[in-house]
């Protein structure tokens, strides 16, 4: 009795032991290209000499049947021209970039939300119905380390996510296909859940680059169960069996080691995608030889206006062949001076091309999304540039990176560089806590500077729809003391009506009286509700914002001197 016992043993242990599949292991069989495309034009049309279409093909996955909705836009008459695959975000509708198509490119978008309240949509058959962004509201749920039952995802193939990408595949076969696109060239991008679906793509021999917004991975998992890089002290929690077999063969992090593509990943270091640390990490499993690079908007979320001409540089370099600059990767690291000061050396590759260079620091908060990155200077010592970066605590972490600008107009980020100082050496601790939270516009965002009677210099919300908001406070250095009000100054010569709110979700109503002089207004903790709690102490505040009520002009208030006060 005992050798069939044994060799139940053995053969479970064999099972226990078996390798996760990877990307590569789940698409060996999928073969884009495979089955008519079943072209369904809906509409059409030549206008200023751009021809463009709107229709339907078919996918096949799984053994079913997806009918695509796509956009195509290309210069009338042209021929062999690059291609360029774009790719909406989440609950996006496909857009034509008209930028490329004037710049000669041939251009493709498809939906792969499939919201079905709209004209145009893709449709998902009944049993791939989790490719329905709004799967929920049509009776089923999207698919990820969890089946619809909640038990646990047991093939890759059944996830939304290898649908969606299986689909942009498709997508790319259909570009492919049109009389005007040179198969030779084609690139490329995807904004947000769209990047983050671009991980994939990159590993597609037929595509030579690709550049991501926002999206880069690490969401399921690490940000959706706060499980940030630097946590203090770091604990990674258990994996259930679908949260490892997503991680390993269909999360897009997961794609890195196999990525062909020339990728460039465009991001706010505030963004609620991955995190910028994490996302660093993802590069560092590109196998040698493939170019990638990457750039982070300082206290960005969803916007990257301040990167230059990157992503336009980037295709053309890797897909066109143009001789456009790029720089080699900068060197970074954060050592302690003589006194014990935690300080930044930064060597950039071509510092004659340089013409810009910021680095940003950022004290102790784990959680990307919520910290607040200060501009520190830097003084260039030959051909490196020394920046002093001062802390509170020794024991907590200091984040800092720079970005780059050249004189074309590229921008390039610095690795990110977390330490805990004291494990430098004899580091010191010579920052202040400060209960004046701004001065001026300080660190507002949609301001201006504005001064008010008397000369006092404050600052006036230049838009009326978004209002202003403040995220510094996650900052050690202007958190809120325990049991601290807020206090500000107003200037204002008609009355008007704002919301003041703390985190997002608490929030007060204010009556901003008419006067001729300044006003100040102080606020306890407990004036902000939430679903009828009052916010526990400004202590907890990581954020603030300002907007107006209907009919109320928040441009027409000029705000000064915010401070705690007991």
């Amino acid at each position: 009795m005992r050798y069939p016992i044994l060799l139940l043993s053995i053969f479970l242990t064999i099972a226990k032991a078996a390798p996760l599949p990877t990307p590569p292991d789940i698409w060996k069989d999928y073969d884009p290209d495979q089955g008519d495309f079943k072209e369904e034009i809906v509409r059409q049309e030549t206008k200023d000499g751009i021809f463009s279409k709107e229709s339907y093909i078919s996918a096949y996955v799984n053994g079913e049947e997806v009918r695509v909705f796509c956009k195509y836009a290309v210069k009338v008459g042209a021929r062999k021209l690059p291609g360029l695959l774009n790719v909406h975000g989440w609950m996006g509708r496909p857009a034509i970039d008209m930028q490329y198509v004037n710049d000669g490119w041939a251009v493709m978008a498809h939906d792969y939300s499939g919201i079905n309240t709209r004209g145009d949509y893709t449709k998902y058959p009944s049993p791939l119905a989790h490719g329905h962004m709004e799967a929920k509201k049509m009776g089923h749920a999207l698919i990820y380390d969890r089946m619809p039952d909640g038990s646990q995802t047991t093939n890759s193939k059944a996830t939304s996510h290898y649908l969606w990408n299986a689909v942009q595949r498709r997508a790319l076969s259909y570009l492919l296909a049109q009389k005007e696109v040179d198969s030779d060239r084609i690139g490329a991008k995807g904004y947000s859940y769209g990047g983050t679906i671009m991980w994939n793509l990159g590993m597609d021999p037929r595509v030579k680059a690709i550049v991501a917004y926002f999206g880069i991975g690490w969401i399921n998992y690490y940000r959706d169960r706060a499980v940030w890089m630097h946590n203090n002290p770091y604990q990674e929690p258990e994996k259930s069996p679908g949260q490892k077999l997503y991680l390993s063969a269909v999360a897009p992090q997961a794609h890195a080691p196999h990525i062909t593509a020339a990728s460039l990943w465009l991001n706010g270091s505030n963004d609620h995608h991955g995190g910028h640390e994490r996302g660093c990490e993802t590069f560092k499993k590109f196998k040698p030889g493939v170019p990638w690079d990457f750039a982070v908007q300082a206290r960005g979320h969803h916007n990257t206006e301040k990167l230059g001409d990157n992503c336009k540089l980037w295709l053309e370099k890797h897909v066109l062949g143009k001789n456009h600059f790029w720089p080699q990767r900068p060197q970074s690291k954060i050592k302690l001076d003589a006194d014990g000061l935690p300080e930044l050396h930064l060597t950039p590759e071509s510092p004659a091309e340089i013409k810009e260079l910021q680095v940003y620091q950022c004290l102790k908060t784990s959680n990307n999304i919520a910290r607040f990155w200060r501009d520190v200077d830097s003084v260039r010592q030959g051909n490196t540039w020394v920046a002093k970066l001062p802390v509170m605590n020794v024991d907590d972490y200091l984040f800092c990176y720079a970005n780059i600008r050249y004189q074309n107009d590229s921008v390039i980020s610095s690795d990110f560089e977390a330490v805990i100082p004291s494990k430098l050496g004899m580091a010191v601790a010579t920052d202040k806590k400060s209960d004046l939270i701004s001065d001026g516009t300080g660190q507002w965002s949609h301001v201006g500077p504005a001064e008010g009677v008397g000369g006092v210099q404050g600052f006036r919300p230049l838009d009326n729809r978004r209002g202003t908001k403040n995220i510094q406070f996650s900052d050690p250095k202007w958190k809120a003391p325990k049991g601290s009000k807020l206090s500000f100054r107003f200037y204002c010569t008609q009355p008007q009506k704002v919301v003041l709110s703390a985190n997002r979700r608490f929030t007060t109503e204010l009556e901003i009286t008419a006067s001729n002089d300044w006003q100040r207004m102080t606020l306890p903790a407990k004036q902000l509700i939430s679903h009828g709690v009052g916010l526990s102490d400004w202590s907890v505040a990581d954020s603030m914002g300002i907007m107006p009520k209907a009919g109320s002009d928040i441009t027409k208030v000029i705000f000064a001197e915010f401070e705690w006060v007991k």
